[in-house]
């Protein structure tokens, strides 16, 4: 046999064992099948829903002022006869901060003292005559209460005389002034405030959820701008029992204790306070979602169908947020995977949260 005759053998022999085993090879399942539409899981990651004993920490801003302060207004009209305060002078309780002209209601307080006198002269003689049956009760009636009206009359103008001297009603720092030795001034004008630096303070507003959790007597933390980066300690000293109806928050007044060198009213300060530890409903606050219906989760039932259900959240715990209201714990709410998500849509879950816990 030639090499072409063997060749050709060789090469019909190779196609004849190919066509056998095409032939003998079964189909594979579904082969020629197509995949039908609508298939395809939707993957979600879950939940669980807990209860967390939680301390949030929380940082508001305020300005400080001075807790006690006073303005000085005359009670008398008068000439300034001494004025010796300025801005940031430090005074003490009791010390003499005004004087007015005192010399027109000197002379009257004068008068009226002699005119007291005199009516005092007055009375005993009558009690005298009374004695001896030369005077009448009716006499004696009219000067005792001639005697009354010149006492009232003197304690009056003794009253008068004593508003001519203005003192400090307790010790601190002129903040204003307002008026010159030698100028003439008004009742009830305005002449210096007096403010008492050891009452440093700062307001913050704290929203009505957070406000539960904070009582008075509890500390905080102070920052003050101006003192640089120093922690300076502070006390929750009064909340205010009403609320502000547009911003729903009320009012807290911390006090530095003590008082920090260089702190003065108007500086910015920032206060941090942690409120106490209680337990609560906390899941991530990304699984919380809000449309033009309010806030909503998606709750697995027991068929793994999202159930659209509408909560109430509170404050935001790291990166979590407080529940009030819509969950119960144990529950699993989607936490990723919304994109294409409806409510009654068969979901399965890429972790192990449902099958482990």
């Amino acid at each position: 046999m030639s090499y072409r005759s063997r060749i050709a053998s060789l090469i019909a022999a190779l196609l004849t064992l190919l066509v056998i085993q095409g032939c003998t090879e079964s189909p594979s399942p579904g082969a020629g099948k197509k995949k039908p539409q609508g298939a395809r899981e939707h993957l979600v990651e879950v939940e669980k829903v807990r209860r967390r004993s939680v301390s949030t920490a929380h940082e508001r801003s305020g300005s400080l002022r001075t807790r006690r302060w006073v303005r000085i207004h005359t009670q008398e009209e008068g000439r300034i006869d001494a004025l010796p305060f300025y801005e940031g002078d430090a005074v003490e309780s009791g010390e003499l901060l005004v004087r007015l002209d005192d010399s027109l209601l000197g002379a009257q307080l004068d008068k009226a003292r002699a005119t007291t006198k005199l009516a005092r002269v007055n009375l005993d003689r009558i009690e005298d005559l009374l004695k001896k049956r030369a005077a009448s009760e009716d006499e004696r009636a009219r000067t005792q209460t001639a005697l009354d009206v010149a006492v009232a009359e003197q304690r009056l103008l003794q009253a008068r005389f004593e508003y001519t001297r203005i003192k400090a009603p307790f010790g601190g720092i002129v903040t204003e002034r307002n008026a010159e030795p030698g100028d003439v001034v008004e009742k009830h004008s305005h002449l210096l405030t007096i403010a008492d630096p050891s009452t440093l303070m700062t307001e913050i507003h704290i929203s009505e959820l957070l406000l539960p959790y904070l009582k008075q007597g509890d500390p905080v933390s102070v920052r003050i701008d101006a003192l640089g980066d120093r922690v300076f300690s502070g006390v929750i000293q009064r909340i205010h029992p009403e609320l502000d109806p547009l911003t729903r928050q009320g009012v807290v007044e911390v006090a530095l204790d003590p008082v920090p060198a260089g702190a003065r009213a108007g500086q910015f300060a920032r206060v941090t306070f942690d409120t106490a530890r209680v337990e609560r409903i906390v899941v991530p606050f990304e699984a919380v979602r809000r449309d033009r219906q309010g806030e909503f989760v998606y709750l697995l039932d027991d068929g793994h169908k999202a159930i659209r259900v509408p909560v109430r959240s509170g404050i935001r715990v790291g990166d979590g947020i407080e529940i009030l209201q819509g969950l119960e714990t144990d529950q699993h709410i989607v936490r990723r995977g919304f994109l294409g998500l409806t409510e009654g849509k068969t979901v399965s879950p890429v972790n192990e949260t449902l099958n482990n816990e």
